[in-house]
């Protein structure tokens, strides 16, 4: 992160102090009256001032000194920031006349055809997605498998002739090499790709513009990067990497173009735009779900209840679509290369295994406990939670250069291999070889014929750790193992999660609930003196359920994920209720994980409501002014002057009917983006000054398709003196109907309205349809309900 520019003391607020949402990632942290303001262009400031204005505290000239450095050695970070370097994206269509001729000219059979390769492109994506998550799963199984076979032999060796030591520091130098080469590559190449990926699509299905998040070099590195932490060793999932995997996928697919690859392929061109990739966003989102636990259901109730905003039925029907091709895709590729073509045995990158009704059955007497078990489920949580805020404080303001961060994934990795080392050394827990379903045996002190059940835990991947679990019988575990393991996982999970490595934490969770959750149903076992219903394999699907649910916070779509990668509804019941208590009691301490890792970042998010107590604020105190608006038919130099301007750097301009010979303010017309306009130079769409009634060059909607999603920067576009001096006529090119609020209108109605219909820019005007300010995302997304009640954050270019 780059360095806080300013400090801001809240007494109140001055309307030049809000740079909105359309500042770029260069763009100062005050929004004054520069350049842009001269040449034509109009201000527009209210005529009042409200009391109460914002006092500005720069920093003193010694610590002003030192912030330009590149990599300081503490970053001043605070968790009540919103950040200025994120965008918004225009989920709003401009209905200029551009686009409704277009429409006109659209007959049936054309919508008909749009509506064909929609199917299409989720058909794809769920195919690709499928095909990835089978790639990430193949050679994981390889490579984890070469490792732990290089380890075990060893171990064995050295067992019989002492000096096990030198298998310590193999097992942590592999784990660390491999692992470095996967923290390189994101810290490096390309830092989005840390991490699960499902906060920052959470935030660009919500409408916040994400730099590089469905790039596909984040993909490539998403996958490369997941498969390096697993087989690392780390305490981390390949699971939650798919959801940001398939949402990458849908996003270059529906495109019909690599911009990466400057590849067109002149397909798709209708979807280019923000409203249709988001839809098809949600889709690989779903989809990435479902390839990674088999549950297509829960896939499209993940995406609606996490990941998407906005929602509408049709799209319900394509995304679940995807998501069924994704599980087949998947489950045909696997099984094919298991050797059981015609099985299908392999419905998601984890497999829970089926647990039988009748041996593995739940009384009513149960349900206080599984309720009980939540309780303890959403406590973990929420301590989990709590541990992982402070040290990723620590990490945004201690360790931010990626050498660091690489360092700190390397040590890691080799205190993962040595606490597992040590644990496994320090076991006594043996248990007979006969009948058991452990990869990879380790005998280590056992007598022969037996194994090291500490091993079965630690000495695996994860998800086979989770599997073994559920299903191994009752007996397979001594309660010490499994306490050790718990206590020793958690942290090591909790460290590991931040990490500039891409992992996911759903995993991890499971395993962590699911040793605690066993040992629960031994403890039972041992109360009631081994009654049948204590079956310690059902607890310990309950708990992992209870840590998850605590955790993420997760309802509906987590309970039917974990129905369908069981496949036993009988459980239905139980994990509604422990998923609901685990995040009551956990939200009662702090937020779920996706949701502080938001905030953390300065995201400006906004969430469903507008806060409980905003209902004082009106449109004119939470406004952003003075206003960069633009005459109908402006002069080239000056539109050339506003874009070129970095201290007003805005990306919407209210445009306003003006006499050019008078000063006289007229109403609002229209509004008329930056990019937009950005095309219109490139083209030179602009007359002579001395006759107005010049043909222009006609433009098309595909000229602003071909230039999105990277519009070129206003410096790479040359105007001549001459050209600077004809006039751009924005009739056409406007949105004539934007958007308006007057100023009087209350928060939660200006919140409602811009976050409903996905709004980008939202112009406040006066009784006469004078512009008077703009609302943005941030000017929204800085009303907090905090512990004391509504608080204000502070802006910085963080």
């Amino acid at each position: 992160m780059a360095n806080v520019a300013k400090k801001v003391s809240w007494s109140g607020r001055d309307p030049r102090d809000d740079e909105d949402e359309r500042a770029g990632e260069t763009t100062p942290l005050l929004n004054g009256t520069g350049p842009g303001a001269a040449g034509g262009a109009r201000q527009f400031t209210p005529s009042f001032l409200r009391p109460g204005q914002l006092s500005n505290v720069d920093l003193n000239e010694d610590i002003r000194e030192l912030l330009p450095r590149p990599y300081p050695n503490e970053i001043p970070h605070n968790e009540k920031l919103l950040s200025l370097k994120y965008e918004s994206l225009d989920y709003d269509n401009s209905e200029n006349q551009l686009f409704l001729e277009e429409e006109r000219r659209i007959n049936h059979a054309a919508f008909r055809t749009v509506e064909i390769k929609r199917w299409v492109i989720c058909a794809m994506i769920g195919i690709l997605t499928g095909l990835v998550a089978c790639f990430i799963d193949i050679v994981v199984e390889n490579l984890a498998g070469l490792k732990y076979r290089v380890v075990k032999d060893n171990i064995d060796k050295f067992t019989e002739k002492g000096g096990l030591s030198f298998s310590l520091l193999l097992w942590a130098t592999l784990n660390a090499s491999v692992v470095m080469v996967g923290s390189v590559i994101v810290a490096f190449i390309e830092p989005v790709a840390a991490g699960s990926g499902i906060p920052q699509i959470k935030c660009y299905l919500n409408g916040v513009k994400i730099p590089h998040v469905v790039r596909l070099k984040t993909l490539v590195i998403k996958v490369c990067g997941v498969i390096l932490s697993v087989v690392g060793g780390l305490a981390v999932g390949k699971e939650g990497p798919m959801i940001h995997s398939g949402a990458v996928i849908a996003a270059g697919i529906s495109q019909g173009r690599s911009t990466s690859l400057k590849r067109d392929f002149k397909i798709f061109e209708y979807f280019r735009r923000d409203t249709e990739k988001r839809d098809f966003v949600s889709a690989g989102a779903a989809a990435g779900v479902s390839a990674a636990f088999g549950a297509p259901v829960g896939g499209v109730l993940f995406s609606l209840e996490e990941g998407a905003s906005f929602w509408n039925q049709f799209l319900t029907w394509r995304i679940f679509f995807a998501s069924m091709i994704s599980t087949f895709t998947l489950n045909s590729v696997l099984s094919v290369y298991h050797g059981n073509a015609w099985d299908l045995s392999s419905p998601g990158l984890i497999n829970f295994g089926r647990f039988d009704s009748e041996k593995m059955g739940y009384t009513i007497q149960e349900i206080p406990i599984f309720i009980f078990m939540g309780v303890v489920g959403g406590i973990l949580g929420a301590l989990f939670n709590a541990l992982n805020y402070w040290l990723t404080m620590f990490r945004i303001r201690y360790i931010h250069r990626p050498c660091l961060q690489v360092i700190e994934a390397m040590l890691v990795a080799a205190v993962t291999a040595a606490v597992g080392f040590v644990m496994i050394y320090c076991s006594r827990d043996c248990q007979p070889i006969q009948g058991s379903s452990v990869a990879y045996p380790l005998q280590l002190f056992c007598a022969d014929g037996e194994y090291n059940s500490m091993a079965t835990a630690f000495f695996n991947t994860p998800e086979k750790s989770v599997v073994n679990l559920f299903h191994d019988p009752p007996g397979s575990y001594n309660p010490m193992t499994l306490g050790m393991f718990t206590l020793m996982y958690f942290f090591l999970a909790c460290w590991t999660y931040g990490l500039t490595v891409s992992a996911g934490v759903f995993i991890p969770s499971l395993l962590i609930g699911a040793a605690w959750g066993r040992l629960f149903g031994i403890s039972l076992s041992y109360l009631t003196k081994g009654s049948i219903w204590a079956d310690p394999g059902k607890y310990a699907l309950m708990g992992a359920a209870a840590q998850l649910g605590g955790i993420v916070r997760m309802t509906l779509s987590l309970t039917v994920i974990m129905m369908e990668a069981t496949g036993n509804v009988t459980y239905g019941f139980p994990i509604m209720l422990v998923l609901m208590t685990a995040k009551i009691v956990g939200d009662y301490f702090v937020e779920g994980l996706y949701d502080m890792h938001i905030q953390l970042q300065s995201v400006p998010f906004l969430h469903w409501e507008a806060p409980v107590t905003s209902h004082s604020l009106t449109a004119r105190e939470v406004m952003s002014t003075p206003v960069t608006c633009l005459r109908r038919i402006e002069r080239v130099g000056t539109v050339v002057d506003i874009l070129s301007d970095t201290s007003s750097n805005h990306n919407g301009f209210p445009v306003v009917e003006s006499n050019p010979n008078t000063t006289q303010v007229a109403g609002l017309r229209g509004l008329i983006l930056r990019s937009q306009l950005i095309v219109l130079l490139k083209h030179k769409v602009f007359v002579e000054r001395a006759n107005l009634s010049l043909v222009q060059r006609r433009l098309k909607l595909k000229d602003f398709r071909d230039a999105y999603p990277r519009f070129p920067p206003i410096q790479s576009i040359h105007v001549s003196q001459d050209e600077r001096e004809c006039m751009i006529d924005l009739s056409e090119f406007m949105n004539p109907s934007p958007y308006t609020v007057p100023q009087e209108a209350s928060l939660p109605r200006v919140f409602k309205l811009f976050r409903a219909l996905g709004l980008r820019h939202l112009v406040v005007v006066n009784n006469h349809n004078e512009v008077v300010g703009m609302v943005t995302r941030k000017d929204l997304a800085r009303y907090r309900l905090g512990k004391e009640g509504l608080e204000e954050l502070s802006l910085a270019q963080t």
